[in-house]
């Protein structure tokens, strides 16, 4: 009888051993040539940037652990969604089309996306748009990527848009005359020019973009940690130390 109840007793322990279990090691997605926000540095080999330092802080602070995943951007999503990831601090826009895919934390910073053009071009943003042999070239996968493509088809643009795995692809092309512009987020432009590449920004592309963390929707528990986290960074002297670091501001 004592063998029964114990046995008894051992699995309802183990029955309800889940509902106590709280996850506290997570992965977060990167798009690894995303510089300043999110890289791999090359003397060290390891992930670097403005999203993974942040990250780590809040990680600490919030007793998780994160392992940062280099990835495809285009892929980055279906990635969260099949559980290889669980989340995406990797300098990601929040628009309406990922948030019927993600749920996204608060916003924690804003871009411009702006036009680079060789340092000798004499292009414009209305040039770009309208010319009819123009090629411009854009990250695939990408915010900006979306909305110059829905632009193109609504107002029958007749540039030619050419896709990259990265803004600093698409910045190399531009160097070897593959193409006459590309359009990116503010700060990957900054980051090539500061680098001494020979290009400048020649205007901006639509409204600012936030940036935010995407989550999966069902995963509240992780939402809330991030939400907080960033509260906490934000209101700390670190948050200042990065963007000086990072960003220059």
């Amino acid at each position: 009888m004592k063998k029964i109840l114990a046995l008894a007793l051992l699995t309802l322990v183990f029955a309800a051993a889940p509902a106590f279990a709280k996850k506290t090691d997570f992965v977060n997605g990167i798009d690894p040539n995303y510089p300043p926000f999110a890289y791999v540095d090359e003397k060290t080999g390891q992930p670097a940037g403005f999203d993974v330092e942040s990250m780590n802080w809040i990680a600490k602070k919030m007793g998780i652990s994160i392992t940062h995943k280099p990835m495809s951007w285009d892929g980055i999503i279906p990635a969260l969604q099949a559980g290889q990831i669980d989340m995406v601090c990797s300098g990601m826009s929040i628009t309406p089309e990922r948030a019927k895919a993600v749920q996204f934390s608060k916003p924690y910073w804003q871009v411009y996306r702006v036009f680079v053009a060789p340092q000798a071009s004499k292009l414009t943003p209305a040039e770009i748009l309208k010319g009819k042999k123009i090629r411009l070239g854009v990250q695939r996968g990408t915010s900006e990527a979306n909305a110059i493509k829905k632009e193109k088809q609504e107002k029958g643009y007749t540039f030619e848009l050419r896709f990259y795995d990265s803004a600093p692809l698409a910045i190399e092309d531009l160097l070897n005359g593959r193409i006459d512009a590309a359009l990116m987020d503010e700060l990957p432009a900054d980051e090539s020019i500061a680098k001494g590449r020979a290009v400048k920004k020649i205007g901006t592309h639509g409204d600012k973009d936030d940036f935010g963390v995407a989550i999966r929707k069902n995963d509240a528990e992780l939402a809330k940690i991030v939400n907080e986290g960033y509260k906490l960074l934000m209101a700390d002297p670190f948050w200042k130390e990065l963007q000086k670091k990072y960003l220059n501001k």
